[in-house]
């Protein structure tokens, strides 16, 4: 970076003297391929979302003899009365149950988690935990269902919202002690001394030190297994089998005929279904993406 040079008064005997002035940098030329690919992506995000939109208001007899992109000149809520007549209420409340009964006890046996392997590093018992829980990253989902399905089947929990509910909270475990044990080693360790010189206990210093200032980190987890819980697909389809048990994306299959599909119905229940996510990821999205950053930062 130049610098210029600008003429002062000297205090003692009034002669000039330079001092140095930084200059204004250089004005940075457009990314103009940037620019394109970032409009380029949000059309490509945002034609899928527009063409579920007005299909959902569109008659099932129009939708096959219209352009699917043009907009429906006489839109309806027919699809949004069929869907809700159709047991919505139910499996809404069975995905509702499902997400808090994963997602609260999975935050909680993290959080604590964390915790106990950032004071405790020195202990080879939590270290190996730590390893355990990183090993948990490396399997997929899709690899265990066989054994979990078989498990679920020996305790006698098939076709329930409790088959559900443990699997979810094992496979949301690893991640968020991840990104919790990130943000407690950000804690700065003189904050832990002097509650332990005051006298607190480790259970004391959780709630009223960690919690408190890991609380961005918290929110973090919270909502990216919560989103994922309830988008899950795979675990409902395999562990549970009565109509009064799906979840809201098993239950889009209800629409699906034995030799049609009813798209605007399909996409109506898609809109439905996405409203609890898009509410939830607009108050949560800053926590969302700080938190996440954050957490994967070291």
């Amino acid at each position: 970076m130049t610098t210029t040079l600008t003429k002062t008064r000297h205090p003692r005997n009034g002669t000039p003297a330079a001092r140095p002035r930084p200059a204004r940098p250089a004005a940075r030329g457009r990314n103009w391929a940037g620019g394109l690919a970032g409009w380029l992506w949000l059309v490509v995000v945002a034609v899928p979302l527009y063409w579920t939109l007005i299909t959902s208001l569109k008659d099932r007899s129009r939708y096959y003899a219209s352009n699917p992109l043009a907009p429906t000149g006489d839109p309806t809520l027919e699809n949004y009365r069929l869907v809700i007549e159709s047991d919505f209420l139910q499996y809404f409340v069975n995905s509702v149950v499902v997400t808090a009964g994963a997602v609260i006890p999975a935050v909680l046996v993290s959080f604590m988690a964390a915790y106990a392997i950032v004071r405790g590093w020195r202990m080879r018992m939590l270290r190996a935990m730590n390893g355990l829980f990183l090993m948990g990253l490396a399997i997929p989902l899709q690899a265990t269902v066989i054994p979990v399905y078989l498990i679920i089947i020996k305790l006698h929990l098939y076709d329930s919202l409790l088959a559900l509910i443990l699997p979810s909270i094992a496979f949301a475990i690893p991640l968020s002690v991840l990104v919790l044990a990130n943000f407690i080693r950000d804690v700065p360790k003189e904050l832990f001394d002097s509650m332990r010189v005051d006298g607190a206990t480790e259970w004391t210093t959780l709630w009223r030190l960690a919690a408190p200032l890991t609380r961005p980190a918290i929110l973090t987890v919270t909502i990216f297994n919560a989103l994922t819980i309830w988008n899950g697909f795979l675990l409902p389809l395999v562990l549970t089998q009565s109509p009064d048990r799906r979840t809201l994306p098993l239950a889009l299959w209800a629409f699906q005929g034995e030799y049609g599909v009813n798209v605007p119905a399909v996409l109506a229940a898609v809109v439905l279904t996405t409203l609890p996510v898009l509410v939830l990821y607009a108050f949560g999205r800053r926590q969302l993406l700080s938190g996440l950053t954050a957490g994967f930062s070291r």
